[in-house]
Order: C-alpha cells, then sequence, then structure tokens
C-alpha cells in the first residue's frame, strides 16, 4: 500500500493522488472477475469491484475520497494512475473509475447513453447539439445535473485516450474564489426558480425548474448552472444569466491545467465549476473521456 495524497501545484485547493504501477498491478487479478457488461447488467458488481480498490489501499482510499469531495475548503482531487503499460487498457479504465465511484455514493443513471456511465468523443468533425463535443469552443465553466430530476452530489471525468491533440486543457473554478459570489449568490433573481431543459442527445424527455444559487446545511452558496440549458421566463432572468456567465469566464481565479490521459478529476458538483478549453485545430483531433455523476451514500 503507498497511498499519498499531495496538494497539487496549481492549487492546494486540489488534491493528487497518485496510484504506482505496483498497486495497480494488485487489482488485475479482482478486475478481470467483472466484464464491463456484468458491471452494466448487475449493479451489486460495481459494489464488489470498489471494495477491491479499498483494499489495496488498506481500505482507507474510501474515507479519503469522502473526506476531501465534503471539505469545502478543498472538494476536488486528481486521481493518477501510472498505465503506461498495456496490460492497463480502456476496460480497466472504465473499472478503476467505477471503483472510485462507488467508494462514496450511487452514481444517477445517464440517459444519454442509458448506462450508470457515459463514453463519448470529441473529434475534428462535429454535428452534435451540445457544447460537449465542439472541440473548437470552450466549453464553459459549469455544474452537472441542472437539467435532470437526480440530485448531483459528485462528478468523475476520466480521460480514456487522445490523439492529435494541443490546448483543450481543463478549467475548474471553486466557487469560493468566484470574484462575484457574495454579489451574485445574494441576488434575489438568481434564487429564483429557472426553467432547465435540455438537447436531444440527452435523451431526458422532461424539464425541471430550480435556482441557480441555494445555500448547503452550513448555510453557504451552492450553485447549480450551465450556460446552455436554462430557459429565462423574463428580461429578468435573461439578463442575470447573461452577468453570471461573464462573471464566470472573466474571473481571474479560474485554474486551467493539462488533464494526462488516464487520469481523473474527482469533484463536488455544488462549489466547484468545470469546463474546457478549446482545441487547437487538428483533422486527426480525438479525444474519449468517460462520465459518471452520482449522490453521496446516506
Amino acid at each position: 500500500m503507498s497511498l499519498e495524497i499531495k496538494d497539487h501545484n496549481i492549487s492546494k485547493r486540489v488534491k493528487v493522488i497518485k496510484f504506482l504501477e505496483q498497486d495497480l498491478d494488485k487489482l488485475i487479478f479482482p478486475f478481470k472477475k467483472h466484464t464491463t457488461t456484468s458491471l452494466d447488467y448487475k449493479p451489486f458488481s460495481r459494489f464488489s469491484l470498489a471494495k477491491s480498490l479499498d483494499e489495496v489501499f488498506a481500505n482507507e482510499l474510501s474515507g479519503k475520497l469522502k473526506n476531501i469531495l465534503n471539505d469545502r475548503n478543498s472538494g476536488t482531487i486528481i486521481v493518477e494512475p501510472e498505465i503506461n503499460n498495456k496490460k492497463f487498457d480502456k476496460d480497466f479504465l472504465v473499472k478503476l473509475s467505477t471503483g472510485l465511484a462507488y467508494l462514496v455514493g450511487n452514481p444517477n443513471f445517464d440517459s444519454m447513453t442509458g448506462k450508470y456511465y457515459a463514453r463519448f468523443y470529441v473529434k475534428h468533425q462535429d454535428s452534435s447539439d451540445s457544447y460537449l463535443r465542439k472541440a473548437y469552443t470552450n466549453l464553459d465553466l459549469h455544474t452537472d445535473g441542472t437539467y435532470v430530476k437526480e440530485k448531483t452530489d459528485w462528478l468523475i471525468m476520466t480521460k480514456m485516450e487522445e490523439q492529435n491533440v494541443s490546448g483543450g486543457e481543463s478549467v475548474i473554478l471553486h466557487l469560493d474564489d468566484w470574484e462575484h459570489l457574495e454579489e451574485l449568490s445574494n441576488d434575489p433573481t438568481g434564487q429564483e426558480n429557472f426553467t432547465w431543459g435540455s438537447p436531444k442527445s440527452k435523451n431526458v424527455g422532461y424539464k425541471v425548474e430550480h435556482p441557480v444559487f441555494s445555500k448547503d446545511k452550513k448555510g453557504k452558496p451552492i450553485i447549480s448552472y450551465i450556460d446552455q440549458f436554462p430557459e429565462p421566463k423574463n428580461m429578468k432572468q435573461g439578463l442575470f444569466l447573461q452577468k453570471l456567465s461573464d462573471a464566470l469566464e472573466e474571473s481571474k481565479n479560474k485554474i486551467s491545467f493539462p488533464l494526462p490521459v488516464g487520469s481523473t478529476i474527482f469533484s463536488n458538483n455544488y462549489f466547484w465549476l468545470h469546463g474546457r478549453r478549446a482545441f487547437k485545430e487538428h483533422s486527426g483531433l480525438s479525444r474519449e473521456l468517460l462520465r459518471i455523476r452520482g449522490t453521496f451514500f446516506n
């Protein structure tokens, strides 16, 4: 067991956990027991897989993940596994991400793919109806789960592979570091119910209503927002959203960094926003991502 947690060099709020190859080797046998198909069809198998991951780290990993994700002063973990060896393939990354998720909570059903996770590509050519796959456009800061009925406490994003990529750095912002938090979270318009829809590719056939800003159990502001999906009901709401979008994107406290292939961003979805910088154009550009989002165990 060689679990070590350090501060990321870009911010003390962001923690880094490195999984060494010698530790990942211990997962090869227990992970082989579960195919990606069995994980899809038998939810209980995901808990067994997660337990195997925890045991490699003396059953300490689950507690450390929960503590960091629920700590308002931190709340984001970058998991960096040593996977330069071919024995750690994409299926292994799916299982590793699944294990991380099930150590802290239950993933939501992802309607976009009909599974507990989504895998998708960002490529040179795109005809999608969402910014998610627009390679040459910034994916602005947002939180996940704005358009679904389920709670979304946390989010996992794993970079499965990439080719011919320049740019596309991850961008994140902690709500407490945002210069306009007090002003906009206290604006009465931000506390009104907004209507939130979604494009057809999300496969969600309903709309929901909720405010942009609310409070956590300690009375601190939390946010549920993405620029593409709110449907403002009037001029006041429309202008508030424009002000909000501008204030987020112009923040000088955004953090930008490249995420190594195989690595995972694991974030609290209430006080961290995330996005992505545009890629530099290349006809062979391709990046595959895996997303899991869900709720903490009670």
